[in-house]
């Protein structure tokens, strides 16, 4: 017989208010995920998403194998003890929410166990993805989830790792193949396809396209090499990445001027052109949904564009001072034109040498110091997630300078338009991996 696991939770945000639940069905034998719910269900509270959750996820259980055992783990422990029949059930929301959850099984195949919450982080983070998709007037879409590398975040965070700088490539890459030689170069994978709610595994009636004798394993792994569904944090041997999605604010008045505007001059606003650009930026990540949070610039025109997009998400804006543009001094206002006429020497020395700045500037190796601070800081903070950082150019470059283990010269060698998304994720052991430069399709 079949053994499945069923981690279930559900949450109100007000209690009653709005509600969601989420749901994992996990082979007991293997660990593996093979089904994801998540819903959101409007005005409920607590205890009744948590019965929702968990008849969610016994129905997904019994798609999968309906012949199988059960044995469902929450963190609730109402749930657990009346389910179990150690306790009565008198709330009439819950009633006919135990009787369908007791209906989807013979009582013989299920088990119950309490688990402290922290030890039911996927079922929770499925939960809050329900709710936040209600939030912005959607409904959970499994392709948009990352609870699964959230899970996996968790569990590695749990077990020693190689730690280093993130961003410092040559250690990094060192780290990486030493990890792969030790796991023969195995990959790893999470549930991707979907049936209704349900982010189908292996297993009967899991819709896993497959050819002959392969297992659901090997058919998700090759289905996310093709087509990754947790966008910029695709899976990776190296457990989840805190993945960075790089987004340039939108134009002002000085940047088709290509005047050196940094965080020492004007503090322009967003034109009526960069306003725009933000907007059609805020509707791509709104459609594909991975954005977790949303980081800014101090700066005035990264927090217009940063609070544009973030209230389409329904996420707050965090501001990092580490984020802001270079301070280009006596050059603010300037175009290169104007500086390489008025002050050529000074020029000449900012374009051979990292160290040279800009009189009442900074230097560009300055400025790499404080956002590799920053970059550390979101890394730890933001362990396994996509966050939005909106920013400026000298910051994206150097983030993805630093991750290449380029020289600094590089700088000068990569185009960043206004509004353009870039990506690079940062994993436990200080690998770095560039994922996407200057994309700037959902501006046209």
């Amino acid at each position: 017989m079949r053994a499945f696991i069923v981690e279930a939770d559900g949450g109100s945000r007000g209690n009653p208010g709005p509600a969601g639940y989420g749901s994992v069905v996990i082979d007991a034998a293997t660990g593996e995920t093979l089904a994801e719910a998540a819903e959101y269900i409007g005005v409920a509270t607590n205890n009744v998403a948590e019965y929702k959750g968990l008849v969610a996820g016994l129905k997904a259980a019994h798609a999968l194998d309906p012949a199988a055992s059960v044995h469902v783990r929450m963190d609730s422990k109402l749930v657990v003890e009346q389910m179990s029949g150690r306790w009565k059930i008198k709330h009439p929301d819950m009633k006919p929410l135990a009787a369908e959850a007791a209906r989807v099984f013979p009582a013989s195949r299920v088990t119950y166990e309490w688990i402290p919450r922290e030890k039911n982080k996927h079922a929770d983070r499925l939960a809050n993805e329900a709710m936040d998709a209600g939030k912005r007037g959607e409904q959970w879409s499994p392709s948009a989830s990352t609870a699964e590398l959230d899970a996996r975040a968790a569990r590695a965070a749990a077990d020693p790792a190689p730690s280093g700088p993130p961003g410092d490539a040559a250690a990094g890459a060192a780290k990486a193949r030493a990890a792969l030689t030790a796991r023969g170069g195995a990959g790893s994978s999470t549930g991707s396809g979907s049936s209704t709610t349900v982010s189908a595994g292996a297993g009967p009636g899991a819709g896993v396209d497959a050819g002959a004798g392969s297992s659901g394993a090997d058919a998700r792994a090759a289905r996310n090499v093709a087509a990754p569904t947790v966008g910029w944090a695709a899976p990776a041997d190296l457990g989840a990445p805190a993945t960075f999605v790089l987004l340039r604010h939108g134009e002002t008045a000085l940047t088709p001027q290509k005047r050196f505007s940094g965080s020492g001059g004007t503090d322009p606003a967003l034109s009526d052109v960069g306003r725009g650009q933000a907007e059609r930026a805020a509707a791509a990540f709104a459609a594909r949904g991975t954005i977790q949070a949303v980081v800014s610039s101090p700066l005035r025109r990264c927090q217009e564009t940063a609070r544009t997009v973030a209230a389409r998400l329904g996420l707050d804006v965090q501001l990092e001072e580490g984020l802001r543009e270079t301070d280009f001094g006596d050059w603010e206002g300037l175009t290169f034109g104007e500086v390489r006429e008025r002050r050529p020497e000074e020029l000449n020395a900012w374009l051979a040498s990292p160290d040279a700045a800009p009189p009442g500037g900074e230097s560009f190796a300055e400025v790499a110091h404080r956002v590799a601070a920053a970059r550390d800081r979101l890394t730890e903070a933001h362990a396994g997630r996509t966050v939005l950082l909106v920013t400026h150019v000298t910051p994206i470059k150097t983030l993805v300078r630093l991750a290449l283990g380029a020289p600094p010269e590089s700088l000068f060698r990569m185009e960043l338009s206004a509004a353009s998304v870039s990506a690079v994720a940062y994993y436990a052991d200080g690998n770095a991996s560039v994922r996407l430069l200057n994309d700037t399709s959902h501006l046209r």
